[in-house]
């Protein structure tokens, strides 16, 4: 069976992204795997494991989200294989953040992983941190 077409299955998570900065998270919930071994490792929280833990995640984090859209995503890297594939991303949008009544402007560093399953790739693993310039040396200590 031949990969199913990678650069249209990153178009409709990006599509996915942009419905999420309003707080949906159908569009996202279909681009992930629903197998077990799927992970989420927000900027909220720690990582989570298995489909009920991330879809929990995903819903508590967009609940942070409304009236916004994804706005440009920086590719740095894109690597495909029949059988894995993954992208490296600066994810740009805007939204309303929080408690907040103005619209801001959101920038995560995004690394997704991606497998085919039944005919479709599907996300298994979506790390996402708001490093997006480089960082001094002692913001990894913790106090």
């Amino acid at each position: 069976m031949a990969a199913p077409d990678f650069d249209q299955a990153v178009e409709q998570y990006h599509l996915a992204l942009s419905e999420f900065m309003t707080g949906n998270t159908e569009p996202m919930q279909k681009q992930f795997s629903h197998q077990d071994g799927v992970c989420l490792a927000n900027p909220y929280g720690p990582a989570v494991r298995g489909w009920k833990q991330v879809v929990e995640t995903m819903k508590r984090a967009a609940s942070h989200y409304r009236d916004g859209g994804a706005k440009s995503f920086e590719n740095i890297v894109t690597y495909v294989t029949p059988e894995l594939a993954f992208i490296v991303e600066v994810e740009r949008a805007t939204a309303r953040v929080g408690g907040r009544q103005d619209i801001t402007s959101i920038a995560l560093r995004v690394t997704t992983i991606f497998r085919p399953e039944d005919g479709a790739w599907k996300v298994i693993h979506r790390h996402a941190d708001p490093i997006t310039s480089v960082q001094q040396i002692e913001s990894v200590i913790q106090t």
